[in-house]
């Protein structure tokens, strides 16, 4: 089992693609290498930001093997192992166990609906069996959730050793601190919500896996340290600076699309999503390239890019910036082209 609670800011880190849609390893190994170098308390691969879904078993395999010799056990690799049964889960959590990973993040199982009965048999029989430390993680918008009560009762199986929360459910949150922290004092709990880092932190919560350390892990880590601290208004100010971020990245486009263009953003090659934009999407993506380039330029994050644009002010009344609107008019030209 860890010998320490799973604590700070992992990030979930994202995939860089070559030309032919393949992991592009040596890319992959530039950004874990530059996380750690900027001081992110670890990695997490594998998990909704890294699209693994989009990969096969033996790629996701491929990703943590890159990403754990990449740290070489400098921070802990918390390495998501959401396969679709027990069984090739349990091989996932064997595979990672030999590739030094500190703990598997496991969802419950998804696509069928399942009682909490069933959920808490899954990690139980998981628990029994796997020689890797568990994380939960409570993703019901995309799995069956794991309740608090479940939760409670898989306390008691030493190999679960915290949960990761991405229900965007504060009140959840704090009702999951107070029960466990007296039942179990080791147990890891994570806020998987960057809207509200700064405020699980000051709950009581150990940290988070937190997207946009991706993008600007300076900024991540020193709210981190600044609410370890007690700096409260300083911390504060940055996760509000944190929301402009998010929500340009999360609703701007499809998921994970803003950040990877975030990422290339900060000099990183990521190559082409696995999943095929439309055209409006397209669109939609150089709007939000824009954006983030004006936010990050704000901040002094953008690398040097080869076409890169000024930035035009934002609309202070909701209305779209010069940059948006000539997106907008290059797509409407487009249309009445392929309509004619």
């Amino acid at each position: 089992m860890s010998q320490a609670r799973i604590k700070g800011i992992l990030t979930p880190n994202l995939v860089p693609l070559d030309r032919n849609g393949n992991i592009a390893e040596d890319e992959l190994r530039r950004y874990v290498e530059w996380l750690v170098q900027k001081g992110v308390s670890g990695l997490y691969p594998n998990g909704s930001t890294g699209e693994f879904t989009r990969f096969s078993p033996e790629e996701r395999r491929e990703i943590i093997r890159i990403v754990a010799s990449q740290v070489n056990g400098r921070v802990p690799v918390l390495a998501g192992a959401a396969e679709a049964t027990v069984r090739d889960t349990l091989a996932a959590c064997a595979a990672y166990a030999e590739m030094g990973c500190t703990a598997a993040a496991i969802c419950a199982p998804y696509y069928f609906k399942l009682s909490q009965d069933s959920v808490g048999e899954y990690f139980a029989e998981l628990a029994r069996h796997t020689e890797l430390d568990i994380v939960l993680y409570n993703i019901p918008q995309f799995a069956n959730e794991i309740s608090l009560d479940t939760i409670e009762r898989l306390a008691d199986f030493p190999r679960i050793v915290g949960i990761k929360d991405s229900s965007r459910d504060f009140p959840r949150f704090l009702n999951l601190i107070n029960r466990m922290r007296p039942r179990r004092p080791d147990f890891s709990i994570l806020i998987g919500t960057e809207e509200i880092i700064l405020p699980a932190l000051l709950m009581g919560g150990d940290g988070g896996t937190i997207a946009t350390s991706g993008i600007v892990p300076e900024v991540v880590m020193k709210l981190y340290a600044l609410a370890e601290s007690g700096q409260i208004e300083e911390a504060r100010r940055i996760q509000f600076k944190l929301l402009e971020l998010i929500n340009v990245m999360l609703f701007g486009a499809g998921f994970p699309e803003g950040f990877r263009a975030a990422a290339s953003l900060r000099g990183f090659v990521m190559g082409q999503s696995r999943q095929p934009l439309s055209p409006k999407e397209k669109c939609d993506l150089n709007a939000v390239r824009q954006t983030l380039h004006c936010i990050l330029s704000e901040h002094g994050f953008v690398a040097e890019i080869e076409g890169a644009v000024g930035c035009e002010p934002l609309g202070q009344d909701g209305s779209p910036s010069e940059a948006e609107i000539q997106a907008i008019v290059a797509e409407v030209v487009r249309q009445m082209r392929t309509n004619r």
